[in-house]
């Protein structure tokens, strides 16, 4: 069975992300279709994805690479979101449905609640969700992939601060889902735009290691790549 292109993108970006592959280092064919247990035709096809969305460059006399972006360039990002947020909100305020809705508040209780516990294991992903669901809400295709590959690269040039008071945070969602909820469109992209300043805040750039060595350099993954499970 032949596994999709797509399939092949999400593990390989997954582990550029994660820093299993290092900014710099060089990403063979043959050595990436024997760790995922693919042909190299979606192989292929998956890094010239992945150059179209940043993560991957091509040299000369070297071949594909991960890419080594710039400190503006991870500034410009930061600086992107916040624009594009803010319009995702207000979007979603006029277009989303009761589905979206549900989901929302169900998130936020699940943070709100995670939150009195003090249970804080879950509240990054929980906030990846709720603003994913949001993105979805707008129901703009072109937006909710800009949005994505914001996400993707911000995770990978970032690390993240758990906010001093999560409380906070999650009330500043379940503001947002009532705005949203209400169809006024003014006052989500409003809180939008005043939550991703506040997070903004508590973003910290990553320092990639030393030089690469010209060969290929991949870290020792965790957990084997599941090319079925991967995420779309």
């Amino acid at each position: 069975m032949r596994i999709p292109a797509h399939s092949v993108c999400t593990a390989i970006r997954d582990d550029i992300v994660s820093g299993v592959f290092e900014r710099g280092s060089r990403l063979t064919e043959e050595v990436l279709a024997r760790r995922y247990g693919v042909s190299r035709v979606p192989v292929r096809e998956a890094l010239r994805t992945l150059e179209s969305e940043g993560f991957v460059v091509t040299r000369r006399h070297a071949g594909a690479c991960v890419a080594e972006p710039t400190e503006q360039e991870a500034a410009d990002l930061l600086e992107i979101r916040m624009l594009l947020e803010p319009l995702g909100a207000a979007r979603a305020a006029q277009r989303r449905t009761d589905a979206h809705l549900k989901v929302l508040r169900g998130l936020v209780r699940l943070g709100q609640e995670r939150v009195r516990r003090g249970e804080g294991e879950d509240l990054r992903s929980l906030g990846g969700w709720f603003h994913e669901t949001l993105a979805q809400a707008s129901g703009s295709p072109a937006l909710i992939a800009l949005l994505t590959q914001l996400r993707h690269k911000i995770a990978w040039m970032y690390s993240v601060e758990q906010p001093a008071r999560p409380a906070d945070s999650w009330a500043e969602h379940g503001a947002l889902v009532d705005a949203v909820a209400r169809g006024d469109a003014e006052r989500a992209r409003a809180l939008a735009a005043q939550h991703a300043e506040r997070a903004t805040a508590a973003h910290r750039l990553r320092r990639p290691p030393g030089g690469t060595a010209g060969g290929v350099r991949v870290r020792t993954s965790q957990h084997p790549v599941n090319i079925a499970g991967a995420r779309h």
